[in-house]
């Protein structure tokens, strides 16, 4: 791979017209960047601000060879792209991430033993190809234990907990859709991220640590800098510098982890991309997440990461839209961002708030009196 630098003026070609594409393409554009982005939709969250849209499927290798066409050089803001596209990009375009990471987070079993093997720990877990295969290894593993999908799902889709063996059959829709990982169920204090930015001539850079807090399986708020111990903080960083380095990284990665007692810390799953976890960086920052994947897939210098102030990011998913519209007006200091969706669905990331206080506890009550993200109001708008 040349470690070839893009200046502004050149194009960006992102895959995938998101939330995480629209953020990234305004800090290239701030640059002096262009933007093009391939989508399905029309009036894709990235599509609104690119300077070229592609209107296409991931796995349209004729839209795949228009993105390359007017790009110098192609970056990605989620994982499932088609292997046969992206085995066409990387021969015939500048894709300076490659393959060889994205392959291994498309696919859980491939990421538990990469982890491993980069002598990163990861919760006690087991390959599963069969119904007999999943009661061998409940029992062998002990419950509560944690089934998922090798491919596929996000927030909290594509998996089951499993508390006893009743449970068993339960799981078979999962394993119908073809090979799973079982997980022992950790028993953690926190969960946490860190992302790690890395350019072609191998110079990293690490954002604060951010503390996670989900609800059903959906982040709900990321806090930073996370409420832990010195220990804890340096133990994740080294985690997830040891990760970057042993795949070579070139962009972004975001590591979730579990803090669980005696600071012990088991990586969870990784994402090649900037994370919702990161977006607290925008405005916490001296270089947001998207800013730094932009310098990194460049090849520009990284910037620096340091946290200007303590910051609350909170998720803003479709039942909390009218209630945040209805408070903009009272909320002065708050940092809004919406993403651009036409429809607010139940559950469904339509934007998020980050709050900026001088002490995270402040930032935390911020958000907790503004009532607006009550459990209440999430069950009447169901």
């Amino acid at each position: 791979m040349s470690n070839k630098t893009i200046l502004p003026g050149q194009t960006i070609g992102i895959i995938g017209g998101g939330q995480l594409g629209r953020m990234m393409a305004f800090s290239a554009k701030a640059m002096g960047y262009r933007i093009a982005v391939l989508d399905p939709a029309e009036d894709s969250p990235c599509g609104q601000v690119a300077d070229y849209k592609v209107i296409g499927d991931y796995d349209d290798l004729e839209g795949i060879r228009k993105l390359a066409e007017v790009s110098d050089v192609i970056t990605y803001e989620f994982e499932n792209i088609d292997a046969a596209a992206l085995e066409w990009l990387c021969e015939q375009a500048y894709v300076p991430q490659g393959k060889s990471l994205l392959e291994i987070t498309q696919d859980r079993v491939k990421e538990k033993a990469a982890i491993a093997n980069a002598g990163v720990e990861v919760a006690p877990y087991a390959v599963i190809n069969s119904l007999n295969d999943l009661k061998e290894n409940c029992e062998r593993l002990g419950y509560p234990v944690v089934l998922k999908t090798a491919r596929g799902g996000y927030d909290g889709k594509g998996q089951a907990v499993l508390k006893s063996h009743e449970d068993i059959e339960e799981a078979q829709a999962l394993l119908d859709n073809g090979q799973c990982i079982l997980e022992k169920w950790i028993s953690f204090s926190k969960e946490i991220s860190v992302i790690i930015t890395r350019n072609s001539n191998g110079e990293s850079a690490v954002f604060p640590v951010g503390e996670n807090i989900h609800h059903d399986n959906i982040l709900h708020q990321t806090i930073a800098p996370a409420r832990i111990s010195k220990q804890a903080e340096d133990k994740a960083i080294q985690s997830a510098i040891q990760l970057a380095n042993s795949f070579e990284l070139v962009g972004t990665l975001a590591v979730e982890m579990f803090l669980s007692a005696g600071d012990k810390i088991y990586i969870n799953e990784l994402a090649p991309r900037p994370h919702n976890s990161g977006h607290y960086t925008i405005e916490a920052c001296e270089t947001s997440q998207f800013e730094q994947h932009v310098r990194a897939v460049c090849n520009l210098p990284l910037g620096k990461t340091e946290l200007l102030k303590p910051a609350v990011m909170v998720n803003i998913l479709g039942e909390h839209v009218q209630n945040v519209l209805d408070n903009l007006t009272n909320v002065p200091d708050w940092k809004v961002h919406f993403y651009g969706k036409k429809e607010a669905k139940f559950k469904r990331k339509m934007g998020h708030v980050t709050i900026l206080c001088d002490s995270v506890e402040t930032a935390i009550e911020e958000v907790e009196k503004s009532l607006i993200w009550e459990e209440k109001s999430l069950e009447a708008k169901r």
